[in-house]
């Protein structure tokens, strides 16, 4: 007779899979951080530069939410995140 597979094999392999696209879904989000504060530091007042910027700060902003909204990060970080990204655009479209 066939030897059964215990649970915790099985529950070791399911948070392996999670940990992983967890992984992944925060290292987007940082990727997507890192490009909006870049574009954001070299643009100026160019109105080309600032759309750049406003597109880079939508993405990174989707990602964010889609993050909370799964729990990967909790829903405050994901709120000081916008915000501080936010105010960022807020600062070199009025410069």
């Amino acid at each position: 007779m066939a030897k059964k597979k215990s649970s915790a094999e099985k529950r070791h392999r399911q948070s392996e899979e999670r940990r992983l696209r967890n992984k992944s879904v925060k290292s987007s989000v940082r990727t997507s951080a890192k490009k909006f504060v870049a574009i954001a530091s070299k643009s100026g007042k160019d109105s080309e530069e600032i759309a750049k910027a406003e597109l880079a700060l939508k993405d990174m902003i989707k990602k964010i939410d889609s993050a909370a909204q799964k729990g990967i990060i909790k829903k405050n970080t994901a709120a000081r995140k916008k915000s501080r990204m936010q105010r960022l655009f807020n600062t070199i479209k009025t410069a």
